[in-house]
């Protein structure tokens, strides 16, 4: 169990909340989570899409229908400003087909999804039918909302149960005083971490991942 909270504590637990959003908090930060897991779902780093996320959030911009009323230069220049230089363009031309999809779709309300599809299946689907959207970025995006939507219910990550048998856990059953959201983020941020290198690792407590990290300016 002790290994599990060090997971946490060193790599960190869900990216909403690393973002300061609290899905449990209600549809107003699901709303804020959606536009998050969309930037996550580009192909760049993790760093990049929460600082991208951060510069929106600072224009004001906490909901995917807001994107409509932007002109797309000033997107380009938001996500550019984010580090997203290489995949600005492509990223805003996805962000305005997304919200012409929920606005039709979903009445622009991205919680409406959740209502509808309470299944865990038919969930996926309506997700992975999204611009822009695929396997990554749905599961990314349901694995945080457990317990908040009815459908969220996905198959433990496969990074994450890679990482649980690295370190001697049994899954998620690990979690033990942790919310079982935080330590599945919290594995895959491991899985992550070592990359093709997981095999070389001793895994268990003296894995190399969970070492804290060495304060700044420290040999």
């Amino acid at each position: 169990m002790q290994v599990a909270h060090r997971v946490v504590a060193v790599l960190g637990g869900r990216y909403s909340a690393g973002l300061g959003i609290d899905v449990d908090a209600g549809e107003a930060d699901v709303e804020r989570w959606f536009l998050a897991a969309t930037l996550f779902g580009a192909r760049i780093s993790a760093r990049v899409a929460e600082r991208a996320f951060g510069v929106l959030a600072a224009a004001g911009l906490a909901r995917i229908g807001q994107l409509r009323h932007v002109p797309s230069a000033d997107l380009i220049g938001m996500l550019d400003a984010g580090g997203y230089a290489r995949y600005d363009f492509r990223t805003v031309t996805r962000l305005v087909e997304l919200c012409e999809i929920i606005d039709a779709r979903y009445g622009g309300q991205v919680a409406v999804i959740g209502s509808r599809f309470a299944a865990y299946p038919e969930l996926r689907a309506a997700l992975d039918a999204l611009p822009g959207w695929g396997p990554v970025t749905v599961r990314l995006f349901l694995r945080e909302l457990r317990g908040v939507w009815p459908g969220a219910d996905p198959p433990l990550d496969e990074r994450a149960a890679a990482a649980a048998g690295h370190l001697g856990l049994a899954g998620l059953a690990a979690a033990c005083g942790l919310d079982v959201r935080d330590l599945e983020s919290g594995l895959v941020r491991l899985d992550l971490a070592h990359g093709r290198a997981m095999g070389r690792c001793p895994g268990g407590q003296a894995c190399t991942a969970l070492r804290p990290p060495v304060p700044q300016g420290a040999s």
